[in-house]
């Protein structure tokens, strides 16, 4: 069985939508500052394809049948919307929505980890002000 002129037209179509996209597109190539700080912008792609195609066959007035020629088209398009900047340097990783209205989600993942580290201080804190206060209380009662 021989491929069918629509087969040609979808292949070709989906090639070029691959060619056109790659993990680079998503996250974009890296960017370094001067200050040694690495910048990757993060995309959504989305893409759609489409294709189509008639073929007829028409009666002749003797009895015969005659086949038109094939008649398709497909097509294709690509949207890319840039929605962040990943920002990596030595002390921290972090996230620049370009979207204002980021879901809170987001953004208490963002801040997670300054609070725990804020927690942990506090704790550590008063962890050494017990221990102070233990040995101040014991060195009370030597004698």
């Amino acid at each position: 069985m021989s491929d069918h002129p629509i087969q040609g037209l979808m292949t070709t179509a989906m090639e070029n939508l691959k060619d056109m996209i790659d993990v680079n597109t998503i996250i974009g190539d890296p960017v370094e500052t001067p200050d040694g700080s690495i910048i990757m912008t993060v995309s959504k792609v989305g893409f759609g394809f489409a294709a189509g195609g008639s073929e007829f066959t028409i009666n002749k007035q003797g009895g015969g049948q005659e086949k038109s020629p094939f008649g398709g088209g497909s097509g294709g398009g690509v949207s890319i919307t840039p929605i962040a900047f990943l920002i990596v340097n030595s002390n921290d990783v972090r996230v620049l929505h370009l979207d204002e209205n980021t879901h809170l989600l987001d953004k208490i993942i963002d801040l997670a980890p300054s609070v725990i580290e804020k927690i942990q201080s506090m704790m550590n804190k008063n962890n050494q002000s017990k221990q102070t206060s233990a040995k101040k209380t014991a060195s009370d009662f030597t004698i």
